[in-house]
């Protein structure tokens, strides 16, 4: 089967984009990487050129295409198996697969509020309060898989694992906004962020040529 193929969006923005990327970078899987800048004139055009669904991130592998974050993550953790992106034992398992859907479906109000810009320090401006009870439930995950799953390493389930991909662009937000963590979930999130594959996409982020505006928001 030939190599990798990961087709992303701007790393300043793209939460979506992050997930998969960072599943494959802190794994050590060797992959082709080209990013689309979202938000311009040509941008679904070039996207529809390697995805159906117009939207980022695509992973082609050989013959094998998957177009979706998750799906992508899933596929990853099947094709690699010694990567070991799920926890062994079964109860831990389905535990991170559902608090990894859990990110995935929801916290409508922390993505509305506090979109992801990984270039930019926005302490001053921070929408908090505006996605209160999203930002608890985070730190409640956080803090009890900690709790849980701690003894086995610094991460969710002890060791790196999708949910830790679900939950890194979450912590990039709550950087950038300078929401203010339990320390348990401050402990965490600095975690995630001195990962070099953080420090890396971050970097990368800072020199990207492109901005994208989002929606007047309301002021915190």
């Amino acid at each position: 089967m030939t190599g990798l193929f990961l087709l992303i969006g701007n790393k300043r923005y793209s939460s979506w984009s992050l997930r998969p990327w960072l599943a494959l970078r802190q794994s050590g899987i060797a992959f082709e990487e080209k990013l689309v800048p979202l938000d311009q004139a040509d941008t679904r055009e070039r996207i529809l050129a390697h995805s159906p669904s117009g939207r980022v991130p695509f992973l082609r592998h050989g013959a094998i295409e998957v177009w979706e974050s998750l799906a992508i993550c899933e596929y990853l953790n099947e094709a690699f198996p010694a990567a070991g992106l799920w926890p062994e034992d079964p109860a831990a398992r389905a535990h991170a697969r559902a608090v990894s859907h859990e990110m995935h479906a929801g916290f409508a109000a922390l993505r509305h509020n506090l979109p992801m810009d990984v270039s930019r320090d926005l302490r001053a401006k921070s929408r908090a309060r505006h996605a209160a009870a999203d930002i608890a439930r985070v730190q409640e995950i956080w803090a009890g898989c900690r709790r849980r799953y701690g003894a086995g390493g610094p991460f969710l389930f002890g060791r790196f694992s999708i949910a830790d991909c679900m939950y890194a662009p979450v912590a990039t937000r709550f950087r950038t906004y300078g929401v203010a963590l339990e320390p348990e979930a401050e402990s965490y999130a600095a975690t995630i962020m001195a990962l070099p594959a953080m420090q890396e996409w971050i970097d990368a982020a800072k020199r990207e040529p492109w901005s994208v505006s989002f929606p007047v928001l309301d002021q915190a």
